[in-house]
């Protein structure tokens, strides 16, 4: 026999139940609360920094965990805490995943650091794709980078949407276009640094649900970054650039690698390990609900009505789980997606999450509607798992188009 398992190491297994304590003895108890204010909570965060947890070192160890599955265990774990409070934690992940997918390693040197911190001094940082205009759309982005030849800067202007943090981030990764002519094809990643004339807040956005997570729109005003601040470098955008212009006129249709398409192919396992987090959440509360409620002289899980709806939650988060797992796995070997495994897992999690906190309520009768029950708050959480980095139909999209090979409309 083989060595194959799917058991976690004993380092895994301690990492684990390291992270699932501080979810349930830091977070859970603070997750109505944030829940209802609406605001940031970075007293939450000031802890995760205590003990390492919000931490470039221990994201970095859990990215190059050989397995894969660093990363998803501990997106599952804080998620299961609770998702707003995790995405206020994790938030940061996302930008710094955009200055590793794209940045030299001097660039990952400097900025990452920036992202989080200290201790005694905690930082968050956003990262700004999608616009009013262009969401699934990237194609339709407008924001523009326009290089300053003599002063040898970059000028960004535009408005950028829904980011995670926007505003209130130390370090911006902007995604923007440079060249108009290409679309898609003709956008680059930029670090707008701490202070930056020229980027403001503006509208905060009143949301569903992950509402103790901070989103924004971040506006640039003929903001100006050093010419260093591009992701990459100005001579591989040049040479990338080139190499696009070249095929547009020879009408060749082969795909250019895209800097946010880059980091949310990157993201979208990590997204789905969040909502099976949401899920298990939700399935380990009604479980729990349904073999103490009584009615009828009786547990209501005796009831086959109640006892199925279990069963089936319970299986989908675990077919969820090992979606998220051979994806993130394939993406450590260097196993290209060759049928979207990376769409499959954050799709089928996704919808898995949204489905099951729905159950949930539904077991727990009137009790699950009310915000005196989590499961509620789980579902309203669940619904923005199907929408950001990338809705579920644009994966599906993306599964038929890789399956076939032909542009599906």
């Amino acid at each position: 026999m083989g060595d194959f398992t799917l058991e976690l190491n004993d380092d895994q297994q301690s990492v684990r139940e390291w992270i699932h304590g501080f979810a349930a003895d830091v977070m859970r108890p603070a997750a109505a609360e944030w829940d209802e204010r609406e605001e940031t909570p970075w007293p939450i965060i000031q802890e995760a920094a205590k003990i390492g947890l919000y931490s470039l070192d221990f994201y970095a160890q859990q990215f190059f965990d050989p397995t894969g599955l660093g990363i998803p265990m501990t997106m599952e774990e804080l998620f299961w805490g609770d998702a707003g409070i995790a995405l206020s934690i994790v938030g940061t992940g996302l930008a710094a995943v955009g200055v590793l997918a794209n940045g030299t390693e001097e660039q990952i040197g400097t900025w990452v650091p920036q992202m989080y911190g200290d201790v005694n001094d905690v930082k968050v940082a956003a990262f700004c794709s999608s616009e009013p205009d262009a969401g699934s759309d990237v194609a339709a982005m407008r924001t523009r980078a326009v290089y300053d030849e003599a002063t040898g800067e970059w000028v960004l202007n535009g408005t950028k949407t829904w980011a995670t943090n926007g505003g209130i981030a130390n370090v911006h990764v902007v995604v923007a276009v440079v060249d108009p002519e290409l679309g898609s094809k003709g956008h680059a990643s930029f670090i707008v640094p701490p202070g930056t004339p020229g980027l403001s807040q503006g509208q905060k956005f009143k949301k569903h649900g992950i509402r103790a997570s901070h989103t924004a729109e971040v506006v640039l005003e003929d903001c100006r970054i050093p010419g260093d601040c591009l992701l990459g470098g100005k001579d591989k955008l040049d040479e990338r650039l080139a190499r696009a212009r070249e095929r547009a006129k020879a009408g060749e249709g082969e795909r250019v690698k895209n800097a946010a398409m880059a980091t949310f192919e990157a993201s979208r396992p990590a997204v789905g390990a969040m909502a099976v987090g949401t899920a298990r959440a939700a399935y380990e509360y009604a479980l729990e609900y349904a073999t103490s409620r009584e009615q009828f002289g009786r547990p209501i899980i005796d009831n086959q009505g109640v006892a199925f709806q279990l069963a089936d939650m319970r299986t989908q988060i675990d077919a969820a789980r090992l979606l998220v797992w051979r994806a993130s796995w394939m993406a450590t070997a260097g196993r290209p997606f060759t049928s979207a495994e990376g769409s499959m897992s954050k799709l089928f999690a996704s919808e898995t999450a949204k489905k099951v906190t729905a159950q949930a309520i539904q077991i727990l009768g009137g009790n699950g509607y009310t915000r005196e029950y989590p499961v509620e708050r789980m579902h309203r959480d669940s619904a923005i798992y199907t929408i950001f980095e990338g809705t579920s139909e644009i994966q599906r999209l993306v599964i038929a188009r890789t399956l076939s090979g032909l542009p599906i409309r």
